[in-house]
């Protein structure tokens, strides 16, 4: 377990960076798992799961910006979920930049879509910031609180156990996540 620890606290930043920047939500509930464990500390871990939100996030967008209509065009099955999103961008372009993060299935195009609707940067880049910090906030601190009320629960177990029992849990939920928000969207 030492050895476990040393490779967390050595590299756990890092991997949280460049987990914020390829993925996301389990990295960061991972995170603050760490930090409920004393591995890493808890406002350098929101630090900078919102810094790889908010560089993962200005590439797409940038990426977008530049070669967003000729993708988009190329995404043939998802066209109504494309025009509904163009929609809202146009709408309400301040919910959905700070929101997109939160949206299920937008985690990735989100961005790029903001981008090729030519949104400017003046506007998109401070939302951007201020939804990746509340987005980091909630996320690493639903791990490090989910990680408390396990630790309570199987105080006496051992911590492998602890451990693998909170990603089992963190995997459920967002597996239920995905069932419902498409269900939903089917119906």
């Amino acid at each position: 377990m030492t050895d476990l620890a040393h490779y967390i606290t050595q590299y756990g930043y890092w991997a949280l960076l460049i987990g914020c920047l390829l993925e996301g939500e389990t990295i960061t509930l991972l995170g603050g798992i760490a930090a409920h464990n004393g591995f890493l500390r808890l406002p350098l871990v929101i630090a900078v799961v919102a810094l790889g939100g908010t560089l993962g996030d200005q590439l797409l967008y940038f990426a977008g910006r530049y070669f967003g209509g000729r993708a988009i065009s190329r995404i043939k099955n998802q066209q109504q979920r494309i025009e509904r999103a163009q929609r809202l961008i146009a709408r309400h372009p301040m919910l959905f930049v700070i929101g997109v993060r939160f949206m299920y299935g937008f985690r990735i195009i989100g961005p790029v879509l903001i981008g090729a609707s030519k949104l400017p940067p003046s506007l998109f880049i401070p939302l951007n910031i201020l939804g990746a910090i509340l987005w980091a906030t909630l996320f690493v601190l639903l791990g490090y609180f989910g990680g408390q009320a396990i630790g309570s629960f199987v105080s006496g177990y051992d911590k492998k156990l602890y451990s693998l029992l909170f990603c089992a849990l963190v995997i459920a939920a967002i597996l239920l996540l995905r069932y419902w928000w498409r269900r939903k969207r089917k119906a």
